[in-house]
């Protein structure tokens, strides 16, 4: 190889090698991002945080109203426990009251009927409200059906006797009342069906 050609190899790769080297400035150059102004980052800063703040207001007042939400369900049904608890207490009392009144004139009567008339009060005071719901259609969500009775004189599927009251707190259930419920007459089912059946020829 000649002295003329070995000169040419070597002068060819300072050439490439200085021209991959400018495309990759070139592609360097592309991708950078300009950079903001002082006045535009100064700007940036306060958009960011003016956006934090609004954030932050507005879950600090969502949080308010759930306190206050929950604050306001704890006084209304945070002594439902024991008022549930006392309901069977008062079954019992009026049980007593009722066979005392036989003699309404007597100081037990009379004691007891006080001190009924006083629970009654209490309850009122703190939400609680009676039902007995004999002459109603039956409601498997505030009455609990202990048995049923076969009967003409009503509808059937009708609470015709209330075994035991029932209570609401706040218009929210506290106990179910026991009650009887109407039943149609089996013979007068049979009758129907049989009735409801073609004439044998």
């Amino acid at each position: 190889m000649s002295n003329t050609e070995e000169k040419s190899e070597i002068e060819e790769v300072p050439v490439n090698e200085t021209a991959e080297a400018t495309v990759e400035e070139t592609t360097e150059v592309e991708t950078v991002e300009p950079e903001l102004t002082p006045e535009q980052a100064l700007e940036a800063e306060v958009a960011k945080w003016k956006d934090q703040a609004v954030r932050t207001a507005a879950e600090l007042e969502n949080y308010r109203k759930r306190v206050a939400r929950d604050l306001q369900e704890a006084r209304k049904y945070g002594n439902k426990g024991l008022l549930g608890e006392l309901l069977p207490v008062l079954d019992n009392f009026k049980m007593g009251l009722d066979a005392a009144s036989a003699d309404q004139s007597s100081m037990i009567y009379l004691g007891m009927k006080m001190v009924k008339d006083q629970i009654d009060e209490f309850l009122t005071n703190n939400g609680v409200k009676t039902f007995e719901p004999t002459g109603q259609e039956f409601d498997h969500n505030l009455h609990e059906a202990i048995s049923q009775e076969e009967t003409t004189e009503v509808a059937e599927g009708t609470v015709i006797r209330t075994i035991r009251p029932g209570y609401t707190l706040h218009d929210n259930l506290l106990r179910a009342a026991n009650v009887v419920v109407a039943a149609a007459p089996k013979a007068e089912e049979e009758g129907e069906e049989e009735s409801a059946e073609p004439a044998a020829e």
